[in-house]
């Protein structure tokens, strides 16, 4: 199964390339062709403080003002034309821009593109990616039947206007790399990362390309054999260090409402919660990361709207915590993983390959979990463990890799009580022995079926932002409202997020004995807890971890999206294997 990955990726029929390519991509792609993939092929994006300046630098030219005759119409004009944000296309090229500004006279025009930033001091007066932006924009202009001699780059900051002649050697060469970039995207590989290069850091799209950690697990050495792998296996000397080139936190956070009867609605770019007693509360639109609903929490039509415009998803529960589903906007443009995502569910051997790593992942965190954090742990469990966990990396079946994580299972919670302080007033209150759900019937497992459901939601919104079908997985069968993929993921991170939050809420008095109430034999926790308990739940998310492969520290939500999109790269053949988070 080594191999498997990169045959399932060129086994995918060639993509189909626009007719029209866009004069601002044969920039993206003369910088770096990875990056315009992403961006175009992908069509992901993702903001930073250039790309908000760079809108606000075009905020004047992206109005449309003054008029552009067509050529044949502007032979005998003697008046200056000055037009901006002009929308053209050049059919026979295959090229298509909107161009900032064009000034001129009669046919003879200029092109003029705005950037932000100061003129660099360089010998042509700007670098080749603008330079062929702009002569892309004068080559669509000549194929309009107008004539251009030369173009200007008006750098914002040192509000300076630089000419670039629309030269022989130039013009060569954007055809050149025009030729090259439909070539490259007709097939279905995605171009390699840059290596250590200096453009990675301020390129906003860093966190989704992962240049370093891709280049790093490519020099991994490979698996002793198929489907078997250590997650700590050596990397080369010569490896380079990974730089942290992604944020270690989220800005944004999370909106939990949970009071019964409560409406959200919108006031400008901020959601207003208004429940049925007690003051309204206010969450800015831009500083919200999701919203979770619990309950008979009712959501407004313009602040749904307003949520999925922000790229918001929006979460429901029932009252007791039962992940039901997510509202989003449209599906992530990348469909192209997701044909590989199907195309490894069915195939058996690739599934169980993934499936392999989760399960001995997760086994073996729960290990960690025991050793770090319960009090004479029995060395036969432990050793328990560690078997089971080599077990599943040579499983040859799913059905014989369920036994085995149920067998881990079993070992793991006979002994999660060890790690839980016992009140000596109420030695009783959180009493465990064993796992059960729906309904929990006492403390401790409702405490875990709610932080497992909060980390479903967290990897089911991770997945589709991503670009993943959350529903369908590799290890988890399909079932009808399931986020399949979700639980796959989840499983290494169980013991890591869920456990941890869970063991720390108790240890430390977050929630009490009191919080807790019953019907019916279920067991359920009340409002005031269940607030608690999210804090504590996004406490531990926020905290700083380092990773075990890359060795720079990041939160554990940032981890999420990293292990999302490395599962990505390996589906697409980047990647030997997909590295399980396991903690030492």
């Amino acid at each position: 199964m080594a191999n498997a990955n990169v045959s399932t990726s060129t086994a995918l029929s060639q993509l189909d390339v626009p007719e029209l390519v866009p004069a601002r991509m044969l920039n993206e792609f003369a910088y770096c062709p990875r990056l315009s993939w992403l961006e175009w092929v992908q069509g992901d994006f993702a903001d930073s403080a250039d790309t908000v300046d760079g809108r606000r630098v075009h905020r004047r030219v992206d109005q449309e003002g003054g008029a552009l005759p067509a050529a044949e119409d502007a032979v005998d004009l003697e008046r200056p034309v000055s037009a901006r944000s002009v929308y053209l296309s050049a059919p026979k090229l295959g090229l298509v821009a909107k161009i900032d500004l064009v000034e001129g006279q009669g046919v003879e025009v200029t092109p003029i593109d705005y950037k932000r930033g100061q003129a660099p001091d360089v010998p042509d007066g700007a670098w080749e990616p603008e330079r062929v932006q702009i002569c892309a924009q004068a080559l669509i202009l000549e194929e309009n039947g107008y004539k251009c001699a030369s173009g200007v780059l008006y750098f914002a900051e040192s509000r300076r206007r630089v000419a670039i002649p629309i030269s022989a050697e130039l013009r060569a060469r954007t055809l050149d790399l025009l030729a090259t970039m439909r070539e490259t995207f007709a097939g279905s590989v995605i171009p390699p990362p840059l290596e250590d290069s200096p453009k990675c850091p301020r390129c906003s799209l860093v966190g989704i390309c992962l240049p370093d950690e891709v280049n790093l697990l490519r020099v991994r050495r490979p698996p002793k054999r198929v489907g078997v792998a250590d997650a700590g296996e050596a990397v080369p000397s010569n490896a380079p260090e990974p730089r942290r080139l992604l944020a270690a936190r989220d800005d944004a956070l999370p909106l939990y409402v949970q009071a019964n009867g409560a409406r959200i609605g919108k006031s400008g770019d901020e959601l207003v919660v208004t429940p049925r007693e007690g003051p309204k509360q206010t969450a800015r639109l831009g500083q919200t990361s999701h919203i979770a609903l619990f309950g008979n929490v009712q959501m407004s039509t313009q602040a749904i709207q307003a949520a999925i415009g922000h790229g918001i998803p929006i979460t429901y529960y029932s009252y007791g915590g039962w992940f039901y589903g997510v509202t989003t906007g449209m599906m992530h443009k990348n469909v192209e993983l997701r044909r590989l995502q199907y195309r490894t569910a069915d195939d058996r051997e690739a599934s169980l390959t993934l499936a392999r790593r989760f399960v001995a992942t997760k086994i073996r965190n729960t290990r960690t979990m025991l050793r770090r954090n319960a009090s004479e742990v029995p060395q036969h469990a432990l050793e328990s463990l560690r078997g089971f966990a080599e077990d599943a990396l040579v499983c040859t079946a799913a059905e014989s890799l369920l036994g085995i994580e149920g067998s881990a299972a079993r070992v793991y919670f006979e002994h999660f009580p060890r790690m839980l302080k016992v009140d000596k007033d109420r030695p009783m209150a959180f009493d465990f022995e064993g796992r059960n759900r729906r309904p929990p019937r006492d403390p401790v497992n409702a405490l875990l079926s709610l932080a497992y459901s909060l980390l479903a939601k967290d990897l089911a919104i991770t997945l589709q932002t991503v670009g993943f079908d959350p529903y369908l997985g590799f290890y988890h069968q399909p079932r009808y409202g399931r986020p399949a993929l979700a639980l796959d993921m989840m499983e290494e991170f169980r013991p890591l997020v869920a456990d941890s939050v869970v063991i720390g809420a108790i240890n430390t008095g977050v929630v009490r004995p009191d919080d807790f109430g019953g019907r019916g034999g279920a067991v359920f926790l009340s409002d005031a807890g269940r607030v608690r308990f999210l804090r504590a739940y996004e406490r531990r998310m926020d905290e700083l971890v380092t990773h075990p492969v890359f060795g720079y520290r990041i939160s554990y939500r940032r981890v999420l999206e990293v292990q999302a999109r490395l599962l990505g790269r390996f589906l697409a053949g980047e990647t030997p294997e997909y590295p399980g988070f396991q903690t030492r």
